[in-house]
């Protein structure tokens, strides 16, 4: 199922973060792991904030991918379901 994770971080704990010089590692281990289809980066609501499309085979895939948000950024963390227009499409077609 592709999913979007929408990770939120605390300003304080990125800043450390980012001055620990961690962050691109961070980063690299997650997209190489997780090998999203997208990913975006910038700021919501004065937070620095990752978006990651992805598909989601297992939902034992989501401990390992919401954690290190968790933990090194003290991150909100929100997954959801999306489509795309051609799954929109297709969904809708199934409505008779």
């Amino acid at each position: 199922m592709r999913v979007m994770l929408k990770a939120t971080m605390d300003t304080d704990k990125a800043n450390e973060f980012l001055q620990s010089g961690k962050m691109p590692q961070l980063l690299k281990e997650t997209m190489e792991q997780v090998r999203p289809e997208a990913a975006y980066f910038g700021p919501e609501n004065g937070h620095r904030t990752c978006y990651l499309v992805f598909d989601m085979t297992d939902s034992s895939q989501l401990p390992p991918v919401g954690e290190p948000f968790f933990t090194h950024l003290n991150a909100k963390v929100e997954v959801f379901p999306i489509m795309n227009l051609d799954d929109l499409q297709k969904g809708l077609s199934q409505l008779g």
